[in-house]
């Protein structure tokens, strides 16, 4: 029953100061109104669109050399990306020269933190957050709704270029790389070349397979005219063959052919000392000869993705020209600011009623007891 009481003097109270009540509310609601009136009309226009994966700038994807299909659509990392750059100051310094923001926001460009004030004032008219689908939604106020819409589009294609740029600075650096390493392998070529040629001159090893056939060939046609040489020569002597100049002829070819086979020994035994290096030079050279064809071959690929174009983002919704204002919500503000004021009304006349017949000026002078 005490709590029904107290409820029905609140609401006594209420009705006994209901004219207070009603004009404190009704002033607020006037100057809402008016305030909302005079504040400025502001126009939002967005665009929605997926960043897209890194995958599809990489050369075995562009040129379908991969075993695998690219990913289209980037992962959350490529997402973070894409909002680091939105964020950045320089989409900021971007979007402030390319709508002359100074003039626009009023802002003096020659204060000493004109350019601090015209990117805060830029950062509380932009949003860009990630959707609940993955998709990034960038949003740009403005009072005129076709320089929102014009923001917006500029705002999300410098996004792009921006994004583009990351990557062809890596793929830039790769086939920087690549030329070197060309550069450096083609230097070792010529290196191997004259050392080649100088082997060919010291040594005599111009093919080995051939040359070594052919050596082998003449020893051992050597040898076996020798042995020939000397079986008869043996022979006419154990016959006692006494006809000098037929001895003395084979003697003279005997001696021609241990000379020729001495010749032979140490042509082979050159030859033989140039075969090992000219054979490693050669598969060396083989080697590096097909290493180059294969890095050119990748340069070649790098140096086409790299002057190719490629999306950084997939656009799923372009900005257009708002016809609704954004703010000022005029009739919420009205409705909003009476609301508090009601209940503050209500709780300034329910406390003074309260204890308006308080003696204040007693309590205030009354003294605490020496």
């Amino acid at each position: 029953m005490e709590s029904k009481d107290n409820l029905l003097g609140v609401i006594s109270t209420i009705f006994k100061w209901k004219k207070i009540i009603l004009l404190i509310c009704g002033v607020t609601a006037i100057g809402a109104a008016i305030i909302s009136l005079v504040l400025p009309v502001y126009y939002k226009s967005t665009t929605i669109f997926y960043a897209a994966s890194p995958d599809l700038a990489v050369p075995e994807a562009i040129f379908g050399t991969s075993g695998q299909a690219p990913d289209y659509y980037g992962t959350e990392n490529d997402i973070d990306r894409i909002l680091s750059i939105a964020n950045s100051g320089e989409l900021t310094a971007f979007m402030v020269d390319s709508f002359d923001l100074y003039q626009r926001y009023d802002i003096d460009p020659k204060s000493l933190r004109g350019k601090h004030y015209v990117g805060l004032e830029f950062q509380s008219h932009f949003d860009v957050v990630k959707t609940k689908y993955d998709a990034i939604e960038l949003s740009i106020e403005d009072r005129d709704p076709k320089v929102a819409a014009a923001m917006t589009n500029a705002a999300r294609n410098y996004i792009n270029m921006l994004a583009q740029r990351l990557i062809k600075e890596s793929q830039a650096k790769t086939v920087h790389t690549f030329e070197e390493n060309i550069a450096q392998k083609e230097a070792d070529m010529k290196l191997m070349n004259d050392s080649m040629q100088h082997i060919r001159v010291r040594y005599g090893v111009y093919n080995t397979k051939a040359q070594s056939e052919n050596l082998s060939e003449l020893i051992a046609t050597g040898e076996a005219k020798l042995n020939q040489s000397r079986a008869r020569m043996a022979s006419l002597q154990h016959a006692g063959f006494r006809q000098r100049d037929t001895l003395t002829l084979l003697q003279a070819n005997i001696t021609g052919y241990e000379a020729q086979l001495q010749q032979l020994y140490i042509r082979l035994d050159t030859f033989n000392r140039g075969m090992a290096l000219m054979d490693y030079l050669v598969e060396s050279q083989l080697q590096a000869s097909e290493q180059i064809a294969e890095d050119k071959e990748h340069y070649k690929m790098s140096k086409a993705a790299y002057n190719s174009e490629f999306p950084a983002i997939f656009l799923l919704e372009e900005g257009e020209v708002p016809v609704i204002k954004e703010r000022p919500k005029r009739a919420m503000m009205v409705v909003i600011s009476t609301m508090i004021a009601f209940v503050f009304s209500v709780l300034g006349v329910l406390i003074f009623d309260t204890y308006r017949d308080v003696n204040w000026r007693e309590i205030m002078d009354l003294k605490p007891a020496a």
